[in-house]
């Protein structure tokens, strides 16, 4: 049965506002701390990347995930789509040595043009469905809310980062 409603506005205007969220969040950052890993990264609530890993990972999950995904679900039959190892895009491409004001044009660029494909997509295209290794089936409406939990999961990351620098100031007693 078809759901036939259009994409929910809370989650576009997440979408349409992470670029300066995330912006705000990576200069929060002490410059001395972009490539700072703390010595435990347990309860982080993103991949395990420093600062300049998680704007670069963002920016290549946007573009070389779910544009792809997006595009391939629209296009074909319940597509199979690939989950993409960051960890390996991060060996790939030097995470470390990015310049971080490169990867945020790149990634503004990306989402604007991610914004322009989902501003045209009908209510019956989002419910195209696909398979979506390690999610399982869903729809293209499935796609845009994991893009934005993504999303949420970063700006977490970064907030978690803040902390973890934060706590490696202090004293023990």
């Amino acid at each position: 049965m078809s759901s036939l409603r259009p994409l929910h506005s809370a989650t576009l205007q997440a979408m349409a506002d992470f670029p300066n969220q995330l912006e705000q969040f990576y200069d929060a950052i002490p410059e001395s701390h972009r490539n700072w890993a703390p010595p435990s990264w347990e309860g982080i609530p993103s991949e395990t990347f420093t600062a300049i890993g998680q704007i670069c990972h963002v920016r290549d999950i946007e573009i070389d995930g779910y544009h792809l995904r997006f595009r391939r679900t629209l296009a074909e039959t319940n597509p199979v789509l690939e989950s993409l190892d960051g960890y390996v895009l991060a060996r790939e491409r030097d995470y470390a040595a990015a310049n971080a004001r490169e990867v945020f044009a790149a990634f503004r660029a990306a989402r604007i043009q991610t914004m322009t494909m989902l501003s045209g997509i009908t209510p019956q295209q989002l419910d195209r469905t696909a398979e979506f290794e390690g999610y399982g089936a869903l729809t293209l409406r499935s796609l845009v809310h994991y893009l934005c939990s993504h999303d949420q999961q970063h700006l977490a990351g970064l907030q978690w980062l803040l902390g973890k620098i934060d706590a490696s100031h202090t004293r023990q007693l």
